[in-house]
Protein backbone atom coordinates (compact mmCIF):
# COMPACT_ATOMS: atom_id res chain seq x y z
CA UNK A 1 0.00 0.00 0.00
CA UNK A 2 3.07 2.07 0.91
CA UNK A 3 4.27 1.41 -2.34
CA UNK A 4 1.50 2.78 -4.62
CA UNK A 5 1.26 5.26 -1.99
CA UNK A 6 4.65 6.96 -3.06
CA UNK A 7 3.96 6.05 -6.90
CA UNK A 8 1.14 8.00 -6.73
CA UNK A 9 2.52 11.19 -4.78
CA UNK A 10 5.66 11.35 -6.85
CA UNK A 11 3.41 11.61 -10.14
CA UNK A 12 1.42 14.70 -8.52
CA UNK A 13 4.52 16.56 -7.62
CA UNK A 14 6.10 15.88 -11.60
CA UNK A 15 3.01 16.97 -12.66
CA UNK A 16 2.39 20.30 -10.59
CA UNK A 17 6.24 21.46 -11.35
CA UNK A 18 5.63 21.01 -15.31
CA UNK A 19 2.41 22.98 -14.89
CA UNK A 20 4.02 26.02 -12.83
CA UNK A 21 7.25 25.64 -15.83
CA UNK A 22 5.01 26.31 -19.34
CA UNK A 23 3.61 29.36 -18.68
CA UNK A 24 7.13 30.69 -17.77
CA UNK A 25 8.25 29.21 -21.15
CA UNK A 26 5.52 30.76 -23.46
CA UNK A 27 6.38 33.72 -21.14
CA UNK A 28 9.88 34.22 -22.40
CA UNK A 29 10.40 36.40 -26.12
CA UNK A 30 13.35 36.23 -28.24
CA UNK A 31 15.69 39.04 -27.34
CA UNK A 32 14.91 42.44 -29.67
CA UNK A 33 18.46 43.70 -31.61
CA UNK A 34 20.27 46.05 -30.05
CA UNK A 35 20.29 49.58 -31.80
CA UNK A 36 23.23 51.93 -30.34
CA UNK A 37 22.87 55.61 -30.91
CA UNK A 38 25.29 57.64 -32.45
CA UNK A 39 27.07 60.78 -34.49
CA UNK A 40 28.81 60.66 -37.33
CA UNK A 41 31.69 63.09 -39.05
CA UNK A 42 33.53 63.11 -42.38
CA UNK A 43 36.47 63.03 -44.08
CA UNK A 44 38.01 66.07 -44.73
CA UNK A 45 40.65 67.37 -47.17
CA UNK A 46 43.36 70.10 -46.73
CA UNK A 47 46.53 71.01 -45.27
CA UNK A 48 47.48 69.19 -41.75
CA UNK A 49 50.70 70.31 -39.43
CA UNK A 50 52.18 67.97 -37.02
CA UNK A 51 53.73 69.66 -34.13
CA UNK A 52 55.44 68.85 -30.83
CA UNK A 53 55.24 71.30 -28.21
CA UNK A 54 58.23 71.53 -25.52
CA UNK A 55 58.86 73.95 -22.42
CA UNK A 56 60.88 77.21 -22.43
CA UNK A 57 62.22 78.67 -20.01
CA UNK A 58 62.59 82.40 -19.72
CA UNK A 59 65.95 83.89 -17.84
CA UNK A 60 68.23 87.12 -17.85
CA UNK A 61 71.79 85.84 -19.30
CA UNK A 62 73.65 88.84 -17.88
CA UNK A 63 72.72 91.07 -14.76
CA UNK A 64 74.51 94.36 -14.11
CA UNK A 65 75.93 95.98 -10.99
CA UNK A 66 75.15 99.65 -8.98
CA UNK A 67 77.93 99.97 -7.06
CA UNK A 68 79.63 102.88 -4.43
CA UNK A 69 82.13 105.33 -5.79
CA UNK A 70 82.72 106.83 -3.21
CA UNK A 71 82.97 106.32 1.04
CA UNK A 72 80.33 107.31 3.02
CA UNK A 73 76.37 106.91 4.26
CA UNK A 74 73.87 106.10 2.22
CA UNK A 75 71.32 109.28 2.43
CA UNK A 76 68.52 107.51 0.24
CA UNK A 77 67.46 104.49 -1.31
CA UNK A 78 65.22 105.04 -4.40
CA UNK A 79 64.21 101.34 -4.92
CA UNK A 80 62.86 98.26 -3.74
CA UNK A 81 63.28 94.73 -4.51
CA UNK A 82 61.56 93.88 -7.71
CA UNK A 83 61.03 97.06 -9.13
CA UNK A 84 62.10 97.59 -13.17
CA UNK A 85 64.05 100.62 -12.98
CA UNK A 86 65.40 101.88 -16.51
CA UNK A 87 69.06 103.14 -17.45
CA UNK A 88 70.42 106.47 -16.00
CA UNK A 89 67.14 106.47 -13.15
CA UNK A 90 68.96 107.58 -9.50
CA UNK A 91 68.87 104.72 -7.15
CA UNK A 92 71.05 105.85 -4.79
CA UNK A 93 71.95 108.82 -2.48
CA UNK A 94 75.48 108.59 -1.15
CA UNK A 95 77.28 110.94 1.56
CA UNK A 96 80.57 111.42 1.53
CA UNK A 97 82.68 110.86 4.71
CA UNK A 98 84.11 114.14 4.51
CA UNK A 99 81.07 115.89 3.61
CA UNK A 100 79.33 114.40 6.88
CA UNK A 101 82.47 115.86 8.71
CA UNK A 102 82.81 119.27 7.22
CA UNK A 103 79.71 119.79 5.30
CA UNK A 104 78.07 122.33 8.02
CA UNK A 105 81.54 123.82 8.98
CA UNK A 106 82.16 125.04 5.26
CA UNK A 107 78.45 126.14 4.81
CA UNK A 108 79.07 128.29 7.84
CA UNK A 109 82.30 129.61 6.61
CA UNK A 110 80.82 130.24 3.21
CA UNK A 111 77.48 130.20 2.52
CA UNK A 112 77.47 130.74 -1.63
CA UNK A 113 79.22 127.56 -1.94
CA UNK A 114 76.17 125.08 -0.59
CA UNK A 115 78.34 122.43 -0.37
CA UNK A 116 76.61 119.38 0.08
CA UNK A 117 79.06 116.62 -0.58
CA UNK A 118 76.45 113.88 -1.97
CA UNK A 119 76.68 111.50 -4.80
CA UNK A 120 74.19 109.99 -7.41
CA UNK A 121 74.17 106.58 -8.16
CA UNK A 122 72.25 105.18 -11.31
CA UNK A 123 70.89 102.77 -13.06
CA UNK A 124 73.83 101.27 -15.47
CA UNK A 125 70.99 99.64 -17.23
CA UNK A 126 67.23 99.01 -17.42
CA UNK A 127 65.92 96.11 -15.55
CA UNK A 128 64.39 94.26 -12.40
CA UNK A 129 66.08 95.27 -9.06
CA UNK A 130 67.15 91.07 -7.42
CA UNK A 131 69.02 92.15 -4.69
CA UNK A 132 69.32 94.83 -2.42
CA UNK A 133 72.69 94.82 -0.46
CA UNK A 134 72.17 97.66 2.27
CA UNK A 135 69.81 99.89 3.58
CA UNK A 136 69.55 104.16 4.15
CA UNK A 137 71.70 105.13 6.66
CA UNK A 138 74.05 102.45 6.33
CA UNK A 139 78.10 103.00 5.79
CA UNK A 140 79.34 101.49 2.53
CA UNK A 141 83.12 101.82 0.54
CA UNK A 142 83.66 102.94 -2.95
CA UNK A 143 83.94 99.77 -4.79
CA UNK A 144 81.12 97.62 -3.14
CA UNK A 145 77.96 96.29 -4.88
CA UNK A 146 74.66 98.43 -4.05
CA UNK A 147 71.91 96.49 -5.84
CA UNK A 148 71.99 93.64 -8.54
CA UNK A 149 69.83 94.27 -11.73
CA UNK A 150 68.82 91.92 -14.61
CA UNK A 151 69.99 93.04 -17.83
CA UNK A 152 67.07 93.93 -19.87
CA UNK A 153 68.93 93.70 -23.32
CA UNK A 154 70.32 89.55 -22.00
CA UNK A 155 66.39 88.35 -21.87
CA UNK A 156 65.97 85.19 -23.66
CA UNK A 157 64.19 81.98 -23.60
CA UNK A 158 65.95 78.75 -22.69
CA UNK A 159 64.57 75.78 -24.69
CA UNK A 160 66.25 72.30 -23.49
CA UNK A 161 65.48 70.17 -26.77
CA UNK A 162 65.82 66.04 -26.77
CA UNK A 163 68.52 65.72 -29.02
CA UNK A 164 65.78 63.22 -31.21
CA UNK A 165 64.20 66.45 -32.18
CA UNK A 166 67.53 68.41 -33.50
CA UNK A 167 66.58 67.75 -37.03
CA UNK A 168 63.23 69.30 -36.82
CA UNK A 169 64.37 72.56 -35.43
CA UNK A 170 66.46 73.40 -38.52
CA UNK A 171 63.36 74.08 -40.22
CA UNK A 172 61.38 76.01 -38.06
CA UNK A 173 63.38 79.56 -38.49
CA UNK A 174 60.87 81.33 -36.46
CA UNK A 175 59.08 79.35 -33.01
CA UNK A 176 55.94 79.99 -31.68
CA UNK A 177 55.88 80.71 -27.53
CA UNK A 178 52.71 80.78 -26.02
CA UNK A 179 52.60 82.17 -22.86
CA UNK A 180 50.59 81.18 -19.63
CA UNK A 181 48.27 84.22 -20.14
CA UNK A 182 47.75 83.17 -23.92
CA UNK A 183 49.96 85.96 -25.33
CA UNK A 184 52.11 84.60 -28.15
CA UNK A 185 55.69 85.59 -28.78
CA UNK A 186 57.55 85.29 -31.92
CA UNK A 187 61.16 83.85 -31.40
CA UNK A 188 64.23 82.72 -33.42
CA UNK A 189 67.26 80.41 -32.02
CA UNK A 190 69.97 82.44 -31.23
CA UNK A 191 72.48 79.97 -30.10
CA UNK A 192 73.14 76.71 -29.34
CA UNK A 193 75.32 74.98 -26.55
CA UNK A 194 77.63 72.49 -27.63
CA UNK A 195 77.17 70.09 -24.80
CA UNK A 196 74.05 67.33 -24.17
CA UNK A 197 73.16 67.03 -20.63
CA UNK A 198 73.93 63.23 -20.53
CA UNK A 199 71.15 62.71 -18.11
CA UNK A 200 67.70 64.01 -20.30
CA UNK A 201 69.80 63.87 -22.98
CA UNK A 202 68.99 67.59 -24.45
CA UNK A 203 70.51 70.40 -25.66
CA UNK A 204 70.55 73.92 -24.98
CA UNK A 205 68.90 76.36 -27.26
CA UNK A 206 68.60 80.54 -26.96
CA UNK A 207 65.79 81.64 -28.31
CA UNK A 208 65.58 85.29 -28.92
CA UNK A 209 62.47 87.05 -28.79
CA UNK A 210 61.27 90.79 -29.79
CA UNK A 211 58.94 92.50 -27.31
CA UNK A 212 58.40 95.32 -25.42
CA UNK A 213 56.28 93.27 -22.98
CA UNK A 214 58.24 93.53 -19.46
CA UNK A 215 58.36 89.37 -18.63
CA UNK A 216 59.82 88.06 -15.17
CA UNK A 217 62.49 85.24 -15.31
CA UNK A 218 61.55 81.72 -14.67
CA UNK A 219 57.99 82.37 -16.57
CA UNK A 220 57.42 78.21 -18.80
CA UNK A 221 56.42 78.55 -22.20
CA UNK A 222 55.12 76.01 -24.46
CA UNK A 223 57.19 76.31 -27.73
CA UNK A 224 55.39 74.99 -30.76
CA UNK A 225 58.05 73.05 -32.95
CA UNK A 226 56.31 71.48 -36.46
CA UNK A 227 57.59 68.09 -37.09
CA UNK A 228 55.39 67.89 -40.83
CA UNK A 229 53.15 69.47 -42.60
CA UNK A 230 51.30 68.45 -46.11
CA UNK A 231 48.67 70.06 -48.20
CA UNK A 232 46.14 67.34 -49.23
CA UNK A 233 45.93 65.51 -46.60
CA UNK A 234 42.56 63.59 -45.85
CA UNK A 235 41.79 63.45 -42.13
CA UNK A 236 39.42 62.32 -39.78
CA UNK A 237 38.48 63.74 -35.90
CA UNK A 238 40.91 62.05 -33.56
CA UNK A 239 37.48 60.38 -31.51
CA UNK A 240 36.78 58.97 -34.68
CA UNK A 241 39.54 56.42 -34.97
CA UNK A 242 39.72 53.60 -32.51
CA UNK A 243 42.44 51.15 -31.76
CA UNK A 244 43.34 48.45 -29.52
CA UNK A 245 45.07 48.09 -26.11
CA UNK A 246 48.72 47.49 -27.62
CA UNK A 247 47.77 50.17 -30.27
CA UNK A 248 49.26 48.24 -33.04
CA UNK A 249 46.02 48.20 -35.35
CA UNK A 250 43.49 51.18 -36.03
CA UNK A 251 40.24 51.03 -37.38
CA UNK A 252 36.77 52.90 -37.82
CA UNK A 253 33.25 52.22 -38.00
CA UNK A 254 31.64 52.95 -41.49
CA UNK A 255 28.20 53.35 -42.36
CA UNK A 256 27.28 51.21 -45.37
CA UNK A 257 23.56 52.17 -45.04
CA UNK A 258 21.60 53.88 -43.37
CA UNK A 259 21.56 51.43 -39.70
CA UNK A 260 24.57 49.09 -40.43
CA UNK A 261 28.33 50.29 -39.13
CA UNK A 262 31.08 47.70 -40.25
CA UNK A 263 34.57 47.88 -39.11
CA UNK A 264 37.52 49.11 -41.33
CA UNK A 265 41.01 48.98 -40.56
CA UNK A 266 42.68 51.56 -41.46
CA UNK A 267 46.44 52.70 -41.75
CA UNK A 268 47.38 56.06 -40.12
CA UNK A 269 49.45 59.50 -40.76
CA UNK A 270 50.79 62.29 -39.08
CA UNK A 271 48.52 63.28 -36.11
CA UNK A 272 47.67 66.36 -33.70
CA UNK A 273 45.32 67.37 -30.87
CA UNK A 274 42.35 67.24 -32.79
CA UNK A 275 42.86 65.09 -36.35
CA UNK A 276 44.37 62.18 -37.43
CA UNK A 277 45.01 61.84 -40.85
CA UNK A 278 44.26 58.29 -42.72
CA UNK A 279 46.52 57.15 -45.32
CA UNK A 280 44.76 53.98 -46.13
CA UNK A 281 42.02 52.87 -47.89
CA UNK A 282 40.96 55.88 -49.64
CA UNK A 283 37.84 57.62 -47.75
CA UNK A 284 35.53 60.65 -49.67
CA UNK A 285 33.95 63.44 -48.08
CA UNK A 286 30.40 61.56 -48.18
CA UNK A 287 31.54 59.01 -46.19
CA UNK A 288 29.94 58.47 -42.96
CA UNK A 289 32.27 57.82 -40.02
CA UNK A 290 31.10 57.46 -36.31
CA UNK A 291 32.11 59.86 -33.86
CA UNK A 292 30.77 59.16 -30.99
CA UNK A 293 28.89 55.77 -29.59
CA UNK A 294 31.85 53.80 -31.97
CA UNK A 295 33.67 52.67 -28.95
CA UNK A 296 32.94 48.44 -28.51
CA UNK A 297 31.01 48.23 -31.60
CA UNK A 298 31.48 45.00 -33.39
CA UNK A 299 31.62 44.72 -36.94
CA UNK A 300 28.38 45.03 -38.97
CA UNK A 301 26.79 46.56 -35.99
CA UNK A 302 23.42 47.92 -35.91
CA UNK A 303 22.95 51.72 -35.05
CA UNK A 304 20.93 54.81 -35.19
CA UNK A 305 22.00 58.13 -36.63
CA UNK A 306 20.77 60.89 -33.86
CA UNK A 307 21.79 65.02 -33.95
CA UNK A 308 24.98 66.07 -31.73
Amino acid sequence: MNKYLAVYLLALFSMATSCKQKPAAEDEAPPANVVTPVTVTHPEKGSMTETVQINAVSAFLLKTYAKAIANGYLNAVNVHLGQYVTKGQTLFVIKTKEAEALGNLVNKLDTSLHFEGTVLIKAPGSGYITQLTFTAGNYVQDGEQLAEITDNTSFVFILDLPYELKPYIASNPSLQLHLPDSTVLEAHVESTLPTVDSVSQTQRYILRVNTAKNIPANLIAKVSIVKSQKINAVSLPAAAVLSDETQSSFWVMKMIDDSTAIKLPVTKGMENKTAVEIVSPPLSPADNILLTGNYGLADTAKVKIVKE
